[in-house]
């Protein structure tokens, strides 16, 4: 297939499409996670078709209903343990865990097992900083 500019997206262009932050998507480009073209002057240029793997994931999030957070990881639930009115949740995203403790009734109703893909929206107001 040949690149021509209206099938290739600025980063910024991409990750609003599937709906992740800009961060996250250079991220993901840096990784290697997701494939891109660099123009003659370095700058990474992200084709239209590479974003197909990630829009299923993504449309069952951004469908009817609509969320202005814009920190949101796709992973794949590893974990999942309900205990009383509690449950954990652990997501692997690339090579991190991400660990969420919400309701027993909120993982039924999105009937979260092993193996099923999800998305982690993270909200903070502080973020701690620490040293191996």
């Amino acid at each position: 297939m040949v690149m021509t500019p209206s099938n290739l997206l600025t980063p910024r262009q991409a990750a609003a499409r599937i709906g992740i932050s800009y961060p996250a998507l250079k991220h993901w480009i840096l990784a290697g996670r997701i494939r891109t073209v660099k123009t003659p002057g370095g700058h990474h240029r992200v084709p239209a078709e590479a974003l197909d793997e990630f829009l299923p994931a993504a449309a069952a999030h951004t469908g009817a209903t609509r969320i202005s957070g814009r920190n949101q990881l796709l992973g794949s639930v590893i974990e999942v343990r309900i205990e009383g009115l509690l449950a954990k949740v652990v997501l692997a995203v690339g090579n991190q865990r991400v660990t969420a403790i919400i309701t027993a009734d909120a993982v039924r109703e999105l009937a979260l097992k092993p193996g099923d893909e999800a998305v982690a929206l993270i909200k903070a107001t502080e973020v701690m900083i620490g040293r191996p």
